[in-house]
């Protein structure tokens, strides 16, 4: 498909609102006029991408309202990549319309406005609190989420390393030993399937939490 396909839709829609509409003009896909209001700006695309939003942002120098739109599509991936796209335009004060191709409906799901991000405290304390319980630097940024090694690895690090050299023991024991007081907490819980129940209370060290102390030497506490 071609982005000309978008245009008449989006020209009736903006029409709709009392704008007259003209494509093409300087480097704008569409421009709509009404009175004295800031002129309306869409940039057409057959889908997203990096150059739409690039494109979106250069036409904010020209108007505060610039939309950006795209044919409709179905499916779960459209639907995820609209919900992230949509969310990626709030943060660029863009707005953003789609086209159903087949009917030429438009729908505005985002309308140009300024965005001032809401700052969460609660994962603000919690990334503090995790950068300030983990010891030493024991990841590389931009290493994949899996085997990162987390302030709550590196406890069960140490309970798993005690268990190596002590044998069995009470979490209380492990607890005292290592100054890790969610000692029996983390081994009842066993995330990673490295600590098994003797008895009441009392651990052992699994053959996979062997392995996971020699996989994670020198990246523990």
């Amino acid at each position: 498909m071609r982005e000309t396909e978008l245009y008449p839709a989006v020209k009736s829609f903006l029409e709709g609102q009392g704008y007259e509409v003209k494509g093409e003009v300087g480097a704008c896909d569409v421009v709509g006029v009404r009175g004295e209001d800031d002129p309306v700006i869409v940039e057409l695309k057959t889908g997203f991408s990096l150059s739409l939003f690039h494109q979106g942002v250069a036409r904010q120098v020209v108007s505060d309202d610039v939309y950006l739109a795209v044919p409709r599509a179905t499916g779960k991936r459209f639907g995820k990549a609209l919900k992230e796209n949509i969310a990626l335009c709030r943060r660029l004060g863009l707005g953003l319309l789609t086209v159903r191709l087949r009917d030429g409906l438009v729908e505005a799901h985002l309308d140009p406005a300024p965005y001032t991000p809401r700052k969460s405290k609660l994962r603000r304390g919690r990334l503090l609190r995790e950068f300030a319980r983990r010891v030493g630097d024991p990841n590389e940024g931009g290493a994949t989420r899996v085997g990162l090694v987390t302030a709550y690895r590196q406890d069960a690090l140490l309970c798993a390393g005690h268990l190596a050299t002590a044998g069995p023991c009470k979490g209380s024991d492990v607890a005292q030993a290592t100054g890790v007081p969610t000692a029996t907490r983390i081994m009842a819980a066993d995330h990673y399937g490295w600590f098994e129940r003797v008895a009441l209370g009392v651990y052992q060290l699994t053959p996979k939490g062997a392995e996971g102390l020699e996989a994670y030497k020198g990246r523990g506490a």
